[in-house]
């Protein structure tokens, strides 16, 4: 039989993603590029095994806000704040299992472009995102903000969360995403890392406040 995907080629493997047999050239050529692969994908796995992490000349200088420095102090004075958001980045995307890799780095860098916008000139303008998921996904990271707040406030009697607190947090986000994920556009190596961070019994039953009990690392 042939290959579904390219009629052309012997079929030797199932491809779960078309649900047919396809042949290993296809697998590798359109595997999560137009395959929306699944986690549990036998080829997928076994790809990813062999993957090396994207080096900087693969990525682009621009999307990595270079200008905005996170120092490795940051990240453990603001661990429940990172892991808080990490926790909201999961949550939206346990709701909507369509979100690639690429949808939570258009809602990280749409806020934080925002954010540094904000911090440098104290204005706040909201850049449209080009899908209602991305959207839904950027309201989950503002809202952990917003209760990140609220219970510091509740507890000390203040917030001392800072606007250039949150851009930090949100470009190291950023840059953790690009440096997990592959880069092909249905690539979900990165939202299966924040699945990790949070199994799905815990994420059912862990308030947002208590989501800083560990911070992550690139």
């Amino acid at each position: 039989m042939s290959c579904a995907i390219c009629e052309i080629r012997k079929e030797k493997r199932f491809c779960p993603a078309v649900h047919w047999r396809i042949c290993p050239q296809c697998c590798g050529e359109q595997r999560e590029v137009t395959l929306d692969c699944p986690s549990d994908c036998p080829y997928l796995l076994q790809a990813r095994e062999h993957d090396k992490p994207r080096s900087s000349d693969q990525i682009d200088p621009a999307t990595l806000f270079l200008q905005v420095e996170v120092p490795d102090q940051f990240l453990y004075e603001k661990e429940h704040l990172l892991m808080g958001l990490t926790y909201a980045l999961a949550k939206a995307a346990r709701a909507d299992r369509s979100l690639h890799d690429q949808d939570l780095i258009a809602s990280l860098t749409v806020l934080s472009k925002s954010y540094e916008r904000l911090v440098n000139s104290g204005l706040h303008y909201e850049q449209p995102l080009t899908s209602e998921s991305q959207r839904r996904a950027a309201t989950e990271v503002e809202n952990m903000v917003k209760e990140y707040r609220e219970a510091e406030q509740k507890h000390t009697g203040y917030s001392t969360l800072r606007d250039s607190d949150v851009l930090k947090a949100l470009v190291f986000l950023v840059r953790l995403a690009h440096g997990r994920t592959s880069g092909r556009p249905k690539s979900r190596a990165f939202v299966e890392f924040l699945f990790a961070q949070f199994s799905e019994k815990e994420a059912a039953v862990l308030a947002p406040q208590d989501a800083g009990s560990r911070i992550i690392l690139p």
